[in-house]
């Protein structure tokens, strides 16, 4: 195994997000369920993060893909060497116990910390990464399961590092969950037998953790039809005993692993409950019927993971390629071009490679801004409850907001940036000599598992806007509006804040439109839904760039050098995204406004 990893972190960039414009020290660390945690612990754990992400946890990374999965067909799956050293330096080092909740043993760090450390994480393995849900699968038996289920599941999952999957999909119903067959018949008290066949699920079975804990969408006997029908079931691999001790294999068994374009260290799985080998028993959570508003809890947190992936993948792409264009001598400077004895230079001379690099730096530094202000929203309804709490309903509702464009944008957006990252390095990028090839095939998936970009416009326009009568959306306008007044930056960012005034007024526009389209066919929200999200993700992240410069511009005169460059680099990936992105959401408004139904009546075999 290489002892090198392709993986460039941007610990500088996390920390200047979390300490210096987020001011978690001030706002969460130390305080309530997080009150074990202070800024020093919060640095040292991102440094720990980082020394292990680089030396052992992404050393596996092309190994492990090139390696692959071994199925015996009898439902066992063996992971690849890379994998298994990845999982082992993460537990044997306690990095499970960051996020978990102090009472079940954890540090408790807050949402913000932990998904700064997760970026990390996912950026240098995503293969190995999504390997370890099995604590956001103890943090959600921990809320909703009896105590009963609290004392098998919950803590005991993280003790014995037991991994977890979510069980959703199944062959006739992917993004339709309401479809499902999957049923459940009632045994004996919280005991219930399941049937049925679920696909995609990913970790379904793997030979690096003594038991998984799935949590499982079926249909209990007489429950209607659509996902009110639906409950969630806690399903163990094995059977677990009081005294925490493995018994019996439960009838749950993984039926086909996918031979998949990426992210090929990850078993995606074929999932039979329920057959020859035996009863597949599981118990129910909550009450009947409440499964998906209970599967939301781990939805939404895959949602926002997927999202963390996608730009934690254009991070390190865009650091490779930068490293590539200051080492890789070709060709002569343009100026000089026709002189067939001027010297050759660095590629980072060239335009077009400047160019290619800063549109890289400007959407990876713009994505990481929207995913840990999301975040910070996560630790105020932390502090405040939780999930559902009455005290933390304002944030939940920006949390939920939030997510689609975390998840939906971010994975669309870093998938175009990541042709410009591998662009950049010419012919070498489509090679196996670098990473480039391997983000691109492991990074497309995240437009398509955990609800497809579509999905996500259809959640944020119908559900978190429209349902909401847009208080959210307008009050999340409204921050960016007073940043506007405020005249943040000053001077040095009069334009910038003048192309933002454009911009909001632009989604503004085309929010106006859509609703009145929904008023006459909802077709127009289907044509026009994907265009409204990265329009709301592009004037949001444009906000967040302009905050992040506006302090830039303070701190720069007192900086050292290093710093100097670091927030140089701020302000121009604000000035660039402001100059590049926002002059778009003009066009995009007036297609919105030009909203045709032609296409709806065209006959299927014109197409």
């Amino acid at each position: 195994m290489s002892t090198e990893s392709h993986y460039k972190p941007n610990l500088r960039d996390l920390e200047f997000n979390l300490f210096e414009f987020l001011k978690v020290q001030d706002t969460v660390l130390g305080k309530g369920v997080h009150a074990g945690m202070d800024e020093d612990t919060a640095r040292a754990s991102l440094e720990g993060l980082l020394e292990l992400c680089v030396k052992d946890y992404g050393r596996g990374f092309a190994s492990a893909d090139r390696e692959g999965l071994k199925f015996d067909g009898a439902g066992n799956v063996t992971v690849p060497e890379g994998i298994k050293h990845a999982l082992k330096s993460y537990f044997d080092n306690d990095w499970h116990l960051l996020d978990a909740p102090a009472h079940l043993g954890g540090f408790g760090a807050p949402p913000s910390v932990s998904w700064a450390g997760f970026e990390m994480l996912v950026g240098a393995n995503p293969a190995a990464t999504f390997y370890l849900l099995g604590v956001m699968n103890a943090r959600v038996i921990d809320s909703l399961g009896t105590e009963t289920q609290k004392r098998l599941f919950a803590a005991r999952t993280i003790e014995k590092k037991w991994g977890g999957t979510m069980m959703l999909t199944e062959p006739d119903a992917g993004s339709d969950v309401g479809a499902g067959s999957s049923r459940a018949k009632h045994v004996d008290g919280e005991i219930w037998e399941l049937e049925g066949t679920k696909r995609f699920i990913t970790n379904g079975d793997y030979d690096a953790t003594d038991n998984i804990i799935h949590l499982v969408l079926a249909r209990p006997e007489g429950g209607e039809p659509g996902t009110k029908g639906l409950s969630m079931f806690i399903v163990p691999k094995f059977w677990v005993n009081e005294d925490g001790s493995l018994g019996e294999r439960n009838g749950i068994y993984v039926s086909a692993v996918e031979h998949k374009m990426g992210i090929i260290a990850s078993a995606t799985c074929e999932m039979v409950m329920g057959d020859h080998r035996g009863p597949c028993r599981g118990y129910l959570v909550g009450d009947k019927h409440q499964g998906i508003r209970q599967m939301f809890q781990v939805i939404e947190h895959a949602r926002m993971a997927v999202g963390m992936k996608s730009m934690s993948t254009l991070s390190t792409a865009y650091l490779n390629a930068l490293q590539y264009a200051k080492e890789r001598v070709q060709g002569a400077d343009l100026k000089h071009a026709a002189d067939k004895l001027a010297p050759r230079v660095e590629i980072i001379r060239h335009p077009d490679v400047r160019r290619m690099l800063l549109a890289q730096k400007a959407h990876a530094e713009g994505m990481r801004a929207l995913n840990l202000f999301t975040a910070s929203i996560q630790d105020q309804v932390s502090l405040h409850g939780g999930h559902g709490d009455p005290e933390a309903k304002v944030m939940d509702k920006l949390n939920d907001l939030l997510l689609p464009l975390v998840k939906g944008y971010c994975s669309e957006k870093a998938y175009e940036m990541l042709a410009v990252s591998l662009q950049t390095f010419g012919g070498a990028g489509y090679v196996q000599d670098y990473p480039m090839e391997q983000y691109v095939r492991d990074q497309k998936i995240d437009s398509l598992y955990e609800g497809t970009t579509h999905i996500q416009s259809l959640d944020l326009i119908f559900r978190k806007i429209a349902r909401d009568g847009g208080r959210t959306l307008q009050g999340l306008m409204a921050q960016v509006q007073k940043t506007i007044e405020s005249g943040e930056g000053g001077e040095a960012l009069a334009p910038q804040r003048a192309q933002l005034v454009r911009g909001l007024g632009e989604v503004q526009g085309m929010m106006t439109a859509l609703m009145g389209h929904m008023q006459t066919d909802l077709y127009h929200v289907g044509l026009q839904g994907n265009r409204v999200l990265f329009a709301l993700a592009e004037m949001v992240i444009a906000w967040l760039l302009v905050r992040h410069a506006a302090i830039a511009v303070d701190k720069i005169d007192g900086a050292g050098r290093k710093d100097r460059a670091f927030y140089a680099g701020k302000i121009a990936s604000a000035k660039w995204y402001c100059a590049n992105v926002l002059p778009s959401l003009t066009l995009t408004r007036k297609l919105i406004e030009a909203s045709d139904l032609s296409i709806m009546t065209l006959q299927d075999d014109a197409f």
